[in-house]
């Protein structure tokens, strides 16, 4: 059943989670004037690409896209749009989920042993916590549609702009320190070389909504008179604004600041 008024409010949410948590260490191995540039680019591509999918998902009238595969189908063939598409998108989705489970249980890790046994050493082994993380997904991944996690992306939207506003509210608070020195941390051409493509992945890795904007765009009710790319896109255009004022507060030299000093 579609039901576009929960599924716009939960599209709208999800992305602010990965913008910022690794985009101020990104820029400290980009550069001030690389960062700034890849931080713009990356920002104006992505509103680009999304007016795309959200675009392609109609515009065979009386047809809706629903899968990324049926896209590739769409515009390949039936047998060559497979073997195009499926494969990235494989390799896309187990990457993203790796990085979450092993980001999770690191999480609860840190949270066990702050909070619950601050004096052990090691007795529950890290990969026990990834295993806890990824049982929480396999649960959700059972749910029936997006809409019965409109919950869940609402709770990390608030938690993401939570620990974002923390950072660089913190940082200004703190202030400019002395001494601190905002080049590249690698002593070596090889090294710097290696953390500015690393960064680069960071950043790309920022902007994950992607693989999941057909999906959300086929809960919005459709007709002829009034397509669902419109509210989509308005929603859209408002998701890549908050991330862009995510995005913002990671430039100043307070939050590189602090990021040197941790």
């Amino acid at each position: 059943m579609q039901n576009g008024g929960i599924q716009l409010s939960t599209m709208s949410l999800p992305w602010l989670e990965l913008v910022s948590s690794g985009l101020p260490y990104a820029m400290s191995e980009l550069g001030w004037g690389p960062g700034v540039a890849v931080l713009v680019l990356s920002w104006i591509i992505t509103l680009y690409t999304l007016w795309q999918m959200v675009e392609m998902h109609e515009m065979v009238p009386g047809k809706r896209f629903d899968r990324y595969h049926e896209l590739g189908q769409h515009a390949f063939g039936e047998k060559l749009g497979l073997y195009i598409v499926v494969p990235q998108q494989l390799i896309v989705e187990v990457g993203v989920n790796i990085v979450y489970m092993v980001t999770g249980g690191k999480s609860l890790k840190k949270v066990h042993d702050i909070v619950v046994c601050a004096d052990c050493k090691n007795d529950i082994k890290l990969s026990y916590f990834i295993m806890i993380f990824a049982s929480v997904h396999f649960v959700l991944s059972h749910l029936p549609n997006l809409n019965a996690i409109a919950g869940v992306s609402l709770a990390a939207a608030v938690m993401s702009l939570s620990y974002s506003t923390i950072a660089w509210t913190a940082s200004i608070e703190k202030g400019v320190q002395p001494d601190v020195q905002y080049g590249y941390k690698a002593k070596t051409t090889a090294g710097t070389i290696f953390n500015f493509f690393n960064a680069l992945g960071d950043v790309a890795f920022a902007y994950a909504g992607h693989n999941v904007v057909l999906e959300i765009q086929a809960t919005i009710p459709s007709t002829p008179e009034k397509p669902s790319k419109g509210p989509m896109w308005r929603r859209s255009c408002c998701c890549l604004y908050s991330c862009g004022f995510v995005l913002l507060p990671c430039c100043p030299d307070w939050i590189l600041d602090v990021w040197k000093c941790c």
